[in-house]
């Protein structure tokens, strides 16, 4: 991982929080995923002076797929939205738990 441009882009874009999906499996257990994510995490923390938040991400593809199943999206074009939409719900989240409008 190229830690040093992660960090160019966190001051360029005065970035004050870094948010992360947590893959945690159904069960809300840990597993080789969510270790990987957490040592990134705490390796991201050596190159960037700002603070990073894990959070579960278990529902937020079902909750994406669910949304894009009627928007006419072709299945094979599907994956790449879901990803993308994942991460707003994701972000959305963190924002609602903070009080943010």
């Amino acid at each position: 991982m190229d830690f040093a441009a992660l960090a160019a882009v966190v001051r360029e874009n005065r970035v004050q929080q870094i948010v992360l999906g947590l893959p945690l499996r159904m069960s809300g257990e840990e597993g080789t995923q969510a270790d990987w994510v957490r040592s990134f995490a705490e390796e991201l923390k050596d190159h960037v002076p700002v603070p990073i938040d894990l959070r579960d991400e278990r529902w937020t593809s079902k909750q994406a797929e669910r949304v894009l199943m009627g928007s006419g999206i072709h299945k094979q074009d599907r994956k790449p939205a879901i990803d993308r939409l994942s991460a707003v719900i994701l972000l959305q989240d963190y924002l609602d738990s903070k009080g943010v409008a």
